[in-house]
């Protein structure tokens, strides 16, 4: 850890608040500053610190003197009279990054007001400016005889004594000291960055990035070529690979981020990035080696059979952790120009998965993205997996069970599309609970497709979720927003009626969009088996064409 200034035990001439003294500017000086809601300042943990110098003064804090911060922490030094703002993060033990900037003080506007009051025995003068939208009130003296302030606003007016961001965040000062013994920051050898390579190292550093995918094709060839970490599948389709999570003590937040765009495919397709569990005799692994045989069969009596949708005693369906929707050509097709249309180069998504957390906190699991289609360039998928520390204590023993997932994930490779609601049976699945579980929910993803007029797709259809034969939950999935996204849609198809298709509103998804998880409540549940069922009217084929429903359930409980 970097010390900037040693600081002396002895502090000379505390300056009370009945004071009012000329501060010299040879010396330095130690001010205290407290936060508060009301402008009533309250003893704060770690108070701001400004050591305000002859030549710089450092905005500081009073963990990052004594030694106590934890990375990463930030500090400000603004030269004078040069008035250049330094600013210096300590990313971890001896991994230092800075910038400088020498315009954006000398760019600072204030409105200047006639009030006046007193703090610490000074009177004070108020300055007013806005910063993106909030207002920040300057309390500052001029007859401190120094110029400080505890944040970069300011550093020209005086010694500013209190900031007051919309009228309710306080900052005030409460003590002035004379330091001695301290020795300034050595500027000069400083490895400086440009300002937007400081603020992303700076903010990259306050969380952890699993890496799992960067640039990766997703197509169709007859012969798809794996390396020795990354699995290709189904004709290419599915992409795979190990990946090692940290063991965490609390439950942090966690995020799945996946960048999409064209390499060839104009369509829009369904997209899911998933777990495999690997727990039971069965996995989808061994399926994706060898063939979709290997999958145990659903048979709900429609004439069908439907491999690997549903939990078994020897088998684990996939765990989806997002379900996306490519748009129509971004990237490939942003040829394709429209008037006053500018296309997007890539679409971004981004979902958090926290609660599935615990069932890979600390484990190695294979981790794979599949997007459905035919094309031999395909697309480009870049795949992060994000960690933030969000200070939450672990939850109660938490239990993860996957039920059902009728997406097919190895479509490519002969997997039966979702036509089981054509049944009145639709899909149904028993599961055990060992034990009496607390406040169970059934985190339940759906979206329907059939992609003709009369199609599910474009149909609304209601959704009922029944528990030991009980209707749990019912609802209508539909999307009506689906024309928010046209600049992802390069390709997209134009109608006469002005329309174009990815306008158009669909079951639950949009191209270029993720489509959420329901969190349904199932309240306690006893230990024993029960049964969940998923029913969809599923609309009737159409010629060669068929609807079909994707959903996917996994069970979350407490012990």
């Amino acid at each position: 850890m970097k010390q900037f200034y040693l600081i002396s035990a002895a502090v000379l001439s505390f300056f009370c608040s009945q004071a009012q003294q000329v501060l010299k500017a040879d010396l330095n000086y130690r001010i205290e500053y407290w936060r508060s809601a009301d402008g009533k300042p309250k003893e704060d943990r770690n108070p701001s610190i400004i050591i305000a110098g002859a030549k710089q003064n450092l905005l500081t804090s009073e963990s990052i003197l004594a030694g106590k911060a934890k990375f990463p922490y930030e500090q400000t030094v603004v030269t004078k009279p040069e008035n250049i703002l330094f600013q210096l993060a300590d990313l971890g033990k001896s991994n230092q990054i800075s910038t400088s900037d020498s315009t954006s003080i000398g760019k600072q506007t204030f409105e200047f007001s006639s009030e006046t009051k007193v703090i610490l025995g000074y009177t004070c003068k108020k300055a007013k400016t806005v910063v993106n939208s909030n207002t920040i009130e300057l309390w500052y003296t001029t007859q401190a005889g120094i110029k400080a302030a505890p944040t970069a606003l300011g550093q020209n007016l005086g010694l500013v004594l209190e900031q007051i961001r919309n009228g309710n965040s306080y900052l005030t000062a409460v003590k002035i000291e004379e330091a001695k013994k301290i020795k300034a920051v050595e500027l000069s050898t400083l490895n400086l960055t440009d300002g937007l390579s400081y603020k992303d190292l700076l903010w990259k550093s306050r969380f952890t990035t699993l890496n799992v995918f960067t640039n990766e094709t997703i197509n169709f060839v007859d012969k798809p070529q794996s390396s020795d970490s990354i699995f290709r599948f189904a004709g290419g389709t599915v992409i795979a690979r190990k990946v090692s999570f940290p063991a965490w003590a609390t439950n942090p937040n966690v995020f799945v981020d996946l960048t999409e765009q064209s390499n060839g495919d104009a369509y829009d397709r369904t997209g899911s990035v998933f777990v495999i569990p690997t727990d039971k005799t069965v996995s989808l692994m061994d399926a994706l080696k060898r063939s979709v045989k290997e999958l145990p069969v659903y048979d709900n009596g429609n004439g069908k059979t439907y491999q690997g949708v549903v939990a078994t005693p020897t088998y684990n369906p996939v765990i989806e952790l997002m379900r996306f929707f490519t748009p129509f050509g971004v990237g490939k097709y942003n040829n394709l120009k429209l008037k006053d249309k500018t296309w997007a180069d890539k679409v971004y998504y981004r979902q958090d998965i926290s609660e599935l957390f615990p069932l890979i906190n600390g484990k190695e699991v294979w981790v794979a993205v599949f997007i459905g289609n035919y094309d031999k360039g395909g697309h480009k998928v870049s795949l992060n997996i994000t960690l933030h520390n969000a200070g939450r204590e672990k939850a109660d023993k938490s239990i993860i069970m996957p039920l059902f997932n009728s997406t097919n994930v190895m479509e490519m490779a002969g997997q039966e599309y979702a036509t089981m609601f054509s049944s009145e049976k639709g899909l149904e699945v028993s599961f055990v609970l060992a034990k009496d579980v607390k406040d169970a929910k059934l985190r339940y993803i759906t979206t329907g497709h059939g992609g003709w007029g009369g199609g599910d797709e474009f149909v609304p259809k209601k959704n009922t979720i029944s528990l030991d034969n009980k209707e749990a939950f019912a609802f209508i999935p539909w999307r009506q927003d689906c024309g928010s996204y046209r600049l992802s849609n390069p390709a997209s198809g134009n109608f006469e009626t002005g329309l174009s298709s990815s306008d158009l509103s669909r079951s639950n998804w949009c191209p270029g969009t993720v489509t959420n998880p329901n969190i349904i409540s199932l309240g306690d549940l006893k230990a024993g088996t029960h049964t969940i069922k998923v029913s969809i009217p599923m609309g009737l084929p159409q010629g060669s064409s068929s609807s079909a429903w994707n959903v996917s359930g996994v069970l979350l409980a407490k012990e």
